[in-house]
């Protein structure tokens, strides 16, 4: 198939990835345009698991203050430089995570961080709870197991269902981001204020 120019702005503008991965897409999508663009999301994931280990300290601390002005939320968001740090992209996925962060109120950014003896105490917790059941052991672990998949959901950041499209996390989110400006993008940390508490 001839590979227009044409073709390769339009799938540029829809994925800002550069021209020649844009042409380089098309040709094996065969011209299809939903295949390259997915070609090239999947490029962009596996580079950006890649990008994960390098340093990343720039970026910005972004807030966000409800209506009302009895809530609100920071966020340290960081990155590889100062220039990606002034994108509108970079400073409207940190405003996104200060209202995720407000609107779900995430305990820790990831698993990582949760303390080895809030997790040790929530198994007691669940195994507690299970205790008045009449279940086997390995179908009790199971279901613990199950509770604290969705304990990390509620209490880490990444995890997190994204407030404005519920099928991708936050983690997802930020991946994305990564993928699409081509830099490590970490959330270093965020705290939430709500009045009185």
């Amino acid at each position: 198939m001839n590979i227009t120019a044409d073709m390769v702005k339009e799938l540029r503008t829809i994925t800002g990835a550069g021209v020649l991965d844009c042409r380089n897409a098309l040709l094996a999508a065969a011209g299809d345009f939903e295949k390259a663009a997915e070609i090239l999301r999947r490029q962009g994931m596996a580079e950006a698991e890649e990008r994960k280990e390098r340093e990343a300290n720039e970026g910005l601390i972004a807030a966000y203050i409800h209506t009302g002005d009895r809530l609100g939320a920071m966020v340290e968001l960081n990155c590889e430089t100062d220039f990606v740090a002034h994108t509108n992209e970079f400073r409207n996925l940190a405003k996104e995570l200060t209202m995720q962060v407000a609107a779900s109120n995430p305990l820790y950014v990831c698993r990582a961080d949760i303390p080895g003896e809030v997790i040790a105490r929530q198994e007691e917790a669940y195994r507690a709870e299970m205790g008045a059941e009449n279940k086997p052991p390995h179908i009790v672990e199971r279901i613990i197991s199950g509770k604290m998949e969705k304990f990390y959901k509620e209490s880490c950041l990444l995890e997190q269902p994204y407030i404005r499209d519920p099928d991708i996390t936050v983690g997802e989110l930020i991946d994305r981001l990564n993928a699409t400006l081509g830099e490590n993008i970490v959330v270093r940390r965020f705290v939430r204020y709500e009045l009185g508490k």
